[in-house]
């Protein structure tokens, strides 16, 4: 048998400690392409199974509670049925070009088919909680061939929007319905009856799947627009585990709590392909994963019962876990805790240093990154609040950038511009050649979009997002040094900050703060708190907004563009009061727009249609001043 890293041919029994950049650079020596052991996520997993054929690759709890009977899913079987998902898809005709898209919560079928169809085909998986319309426009820019969704179940509207949108898909051969039973007269078929037609020992169609083939199309992007979808091979994906196996030193039989969806790179790459290349089982925590209430409740019994090393996640859901009293829980399996996605804010990474008395290691990446990129090397001292250092053949550069996105210089030690990566796990390009203008300097570098610096040691620090500066009078406003203000306040849960819009700066700085269970606050004290420890008086909050919940997407980062556009409509309302206090109904929405980015909605309601013209020429007057776009319509 190999060395202790399942994905590397050279590493022996012990994996390298890499604690100095030298030992880094001396061992990227040898290239990457001689060390790696697998082409494919398939082959991936076959040799994470190798090493743990009879142990579980998935315990999946129905209730995430530490009192389920797990159902177990070993080696043996998960890797016969990933084998058999692959044949059942190529029997559909799936070919290597064509998409298998799936629609499905965190049941074991689910990780059968995501790794089923990148060894048939290529993977879609799609965020079901999106809105039936983003589903299609996913669906359709990938060119779906088959589709793989929830059947109809209590609690779940899956199927249902399956079936409003199935008309809209013009490349759609087949439907493939995990827990129902199918109506193959529709071309819907139930999985359980395909798949156990299939052999599990070969690949029927004798594909000999190559490091450079296309695994999976992730989308990603804001609400609005056609869909990005990035396109990862097999190569870019298989990195992200043999990375992680080699800073994590992962071994077989270790337990993850896994409750991350599959439809983020974060979950499918960065744990799932981690722990099954490796031989390490995965923990689901319901099918609904973090979502459930219970991951959280039964936090401290779960780690009791499982004995991660890891307590990892989003960490909006870190700082979840922090209002949960350990109890007399034995939790001393954890080693460290890690969380990405978005930064840790520093007050939560502090807390749980100590409070928990581990390590916190944070990690960075997109997905164009196939995940992380760099993170806190678990053998060297940890800077809180730093991303750490790029994985071996892995590299980061800070840059300024000209306006259209053309490189002008490397920026000094400390000094923040534009981050960019490359290497291995860096994606080629978006599925829609249009979303690739911009998305590259000098062909290799993926351009981020995010704001950081290098420190003298290299360790990389985000310091913001280049789209989430507030631009104060052409003032450039960072939020995260006020976010991190705000969260340091003993009432606040979660916090953010963005633009509202204003007439004359052009953008103020808002807060908005969900508060602790219980916790309250009086009027204007956050203001002060953020005041007083704020150098910049330009970047203080003109108003901090108690919300509840503050908005989230699918994978527990806070959505701003909801927040946007709740602070335009308050601003808006206000505005627009001189027409409101005569009487007239008018009412203002801001939301999305596919070429604008956000438009202001104004209805007038009720008005005779003599006075239509003169109200609405009213509206444009007083809100004409503002850069967002707005429309009037009469209700």
């Amino acid at each position: 048998m190999a060395g202790i890293h399942a994905l590397d041919r050279l590493i022996g029994n012990d994996y390298p400690e890499l604690l100095t950049d030298e030992e880094v650079r001396a061992f990227e020596q040898v290239p990457y392409a001689k060390r790696v052991a697998a082409e494919s996520t398939y082959d991936a997993i076959r040799l994470g199974a190798e090493r743990n054929p009879d142990g579980a690759a998935i315990q999946f709890l129905q209730n995430a509670d530490p009192a389920d009977t797990p159902v177990v899913v070993t080696y043996r079987d998960f890797i016969a049925r990933v084998t058999q998902a692959a044949n059942m898809f190529h029997a559909l005709g799936v070919e290597k070009g064509d998409v298998v898209s799936f629609m499905l919560p965190l049941v074991p079928d689910a990780f059968v088919t995501l790794f089923g169809a990148e060894a048939a085909g290529i993977a879609n998986p799609v965020n079901p909680l999106l809105e039936p319309h983003q589903i299609a426009e996913i669906l359709e820019a990938a060119n779906t061939k088959v589709l793989v969704a929830l059947g109809p179940m209590p609690g779940t509207d899956i199927w249902q929007k399956v079936e409003q949108i199935r008309p809209q898909l013009k490349h759609l051969k087949a439907i493939v319905q995990v827990f129902g039973g199918g109506d193959p007269a529709q071309g819907v078929f139930a999985f359980n009856d395909l798949i156990k037609q299939q052999p599990s020992d070969r690949l029927v169609s004798g594909r000999k799947i190559a490091g450079g083939d296309i695994a999976a199309y992730f989308h990603t992007g804001g609400t609005t627009g056609t869909p990005k979808l990035v396109r990862h091979t097999h190569a870019n994906q298989v990195y992200q585990a043999w990375a992680l196996n080699l800073l994590l030193k992962s071994k077989p039989g270790a337990n993850m709590l896994f409750g991350m969806p599959l439809f983020h790179v974060g979950g499918s790459l960065t744990q799932v392909l981690l722990t099954l290349s490796s031989g390490g089982s995965l923990v689901v925590l319901s099918p609904s994963g973090w979502r459930n209430p219970n991951a959280v409740k039964n936090i401290w019994g779960l780690v009791e019962r499982y004995k991660p090393e890891a307590l990892s996640s989003v960490p909006t859901v870190l700082a979840a876990t922090l209002a949960v009293p350990p109890g007399h829980a034995d939790i001393s399996s954890l080693k460290y805790a890690a969380g990405g996605g978005s930064a840790i804010p520093v007050a939560v990474g502090s807390a749980i240093q100590e409070k928990l008395k581990l390590p916190v290691v944070e990690v960075y990446g997109m997905t164009e990154t196939s995940s992380v990129h760099t993170l806190a090397y678990p053998s060297r001292p940890i800077r809180l609040g730093s991303v750490g250092l790029p994985m071996p053949y892995a590299r980061v550069r800070i840059v300024q950038l000209d306006a259209d996105g053309r490189l002008i210089r490397d920026c000094a030690s400390d000094e923040i511009g534009v981050v960019i990566m490359a290497g291995p796990g860096v994606f080629g390009g978006y599925l829609n050649d249009e979303h690739n203008k911009g998305a590259f300097v000098d062909e290799i570098w993926v351009n981020s979009g995010d704001l950081g610096r290098l420190d003298a040691d290299g360790y990389l620090w985000i310091t913001g997002r280049a789209k989430d500066l507030v631009i104060r009078g052409g003032h450039n406003i960072d939020p995260a040094p006020i976010e991190e203000i705000m969260f340091q306040h003993p009432a606040v849960g979660f916090a953010a900050v963005v633009g509202q819009p204003d007439a004359y700066a052009g953008e103020l700085p808002v807060g908005y703060v969900q508060l602790k269970p219980g916790a309250k606050v009086e009027p204007g004290e956050l203001e002060t708190w953020v005041r007083e420890r704020t150098p910049e008086r330009a970047a203080v909050p003109v108003q901090v907004i108690p919300i509840d919940p503050m908005p989230v997407t699918g994978v527990g980062k806070v959505f701003k563009p909801q927040l946007r556009w709740d602070a335009a409509q308050r601003v808006f309302t206000k505005v627009l009061t001189p027409i409101i206090e005569r009487g007239i109904d008018c009412k203002v929405r801001v939301g999305a727009h596919g070429s604008h980015g956000s438009i202001a909605t104004v209805t007038l309601a009720g008005l005779p249609a003599d006075q239509r013209d003169v109200v609405a020429g009213e509206v444009h007057t007083l809100l004409d001043p503002f850069v967002m776009r707005h429309e009037v319509v009469q209700g």
